[in-house]
């Protein structure tokens, strides 16, 4: 059993890391004035933020499976506390661009407290250990978009980053004190051969691969939303500022306070039916967001529900593959993480693009595609679908 306080740092860990990686969605209208450049180039540095996470935790998350992993966690932190500083000091958009992928390079703690947690839990407790985790992640996720509107707004967009790197130090210092050290059981692999095992994963453990397409999807959706966000609120008909658009990362709250009820639910039956429906209801979100995105209200609502699907959906990926092989999380992890934001990063483009083309019918068009891509996907890999010879791991 993980004791509270544990629980507790692990969860807010999570939270204050990764809003890292949406600091920028409410400022990117200002970064964009500040260096003079077009809203559809600036909507880049929040892609180039995703595709720097997917290649960090691509590169640096297995070795959840072998190193020690709260100085691994504590090292983490003290990497992205410099490329922060970049971000604060960034001269032009070159620099900015750079800074911003070393962010999402550097930001991998999330993806290593998440499966300690997992790792530190009994196996009746896992799906709602997973979903506290997450539920400390999504309010960081949240709450990072409405500091730094505020931020953003009384102070400029360059003092949200220093004071980003300053709550990475202080976290820092904070897990040092309050977790356990923890070694792998197995840690003899190599570097190179925790790398070359991902793909011997995904070839071997069905519930993995259907959970990277299932994510990829789901977060593209949910990235090509966020990312224009910004460009919506600021323009007509709506001409808010910096403050008013962070705000709006507190609708999206039914998101986070549904990821322990989607663990528990996760932990009692099939964790593909909380997948399925959170899909559903992304695409319901998208179709509201298509007919009533011109009202306050009809986005309010839209926010609602597509937090409420994509995040119940993720916490369901999440524990449907920590369940298959315990001994390689961090690498299962790494899969369906890499997966997932590859994803989003094509979402942010794709969503700028979309934005670029047609304005705000063209983002909801993306997110509508991206989402029934996922949901084709989900059906087509039904259980029913299948022969009844069963395969270990293949509906976890």
């Amino acid at each position: 059993m993980i004791g509270r306080r544990t629980l507790w740092a692990l969860a807010v860990g999570s939270g204050l890391s990764v809003a890292n990686l949406y600091y920028a969605q409410p400022l990117l209208a200002d970064m964009a004035a500040d260096l003079g450049v077009p809203d559809r180039r600036m909507g880049t540095v929040a892609m180039l933020s995703q595709v720097g996470y997917a290649a960090g935790m691509l590169l640096f998350v297995p070795l959840g499976d072998r190193l020690e992993r709260r100085s691994f966690i504590l090292t983490t932190l003290g990497a992205v506390t410099i490329a922060l500083l970049g971000v604060a000091a960034a001269p032009g958009y070159p620099w900015l661009a750079a800074a911003s992928l070393a962010v999402g390079v550097t930001t991998i703690a999330p993806q290593l407290l998440v499966p300690f947690a997992a790792h530190l839990a009994a196996p009746e407790e896992r799906g709602r250990v997973v979903g506290t985790v997450m539920s400390g992640l999504l309010i960081g996720i949240l709450a990072a978009r409405t500091v730094s509107g505020v931020v953003g707004e009384h102070l400029g967009w360059r003092a949200m980053y220093a004071l980003a790197a300053a709550l990475m130090v202080g976290l820092a210092l904070a897990l040092r004190a309050l977790l356990p050290r923890s070694r792998p059981e197995h840690s003899t692999m190599s570097y190179l051969g925790l790398l070359r095992s991902l793909g011997g994963l995904l070839r071997e453990e069905p519930a993995l691969r259907q959970s990277c397409l299932f994510g990829a999807a789901g977060f593209g959706a949910f990235s090509a939303f966020w990312t224009t966000l910004a460009f919506h609120l600021t323009g007509p008909p709506f001409g808010y500022d910096a403050g008013v658009v962070g705000m709006f990362g507190l609708v999206g709250v039914a998101g986070a306070l549904a990821a322990p009820l989607a663990g528990r639910l996760a932990d009692r039956r099939s964790p593909r039916t909380t997948i399925g429906a959170g899909l559903a209801c992304v695409l319901l979100a998208f179709a509201v967001f298509l007919g009533l995105g011109e009202s306050l209200w009809g986005l309010v609502g839209g926010v609602v529900l597509m937090d409420l699907g994509a995040q119940s959906a993720h916490i369901s990926n999440q524990s449907r593959i920590f369940a298959v092989r315990p001994e390689a999380r961090s690498r299962m992890n790494t899969a369906y993480m890499v997966a997932a934001f590859v994803g989003g990063a094509i979402g942010s483009y794709c969503g700028a693009w979309g934005w670029g083309l047609a304005g705000w019918r063209g983002v909801c068009v993306v997110g509508l595609a991206m989402t029934t891509a996922g949901l084709i996907a989900f059906a087509a890999t039904s259980p029913r679908r299948r022969a009844p010879a069963v395969t270990v791991g293949g509906d976890a």
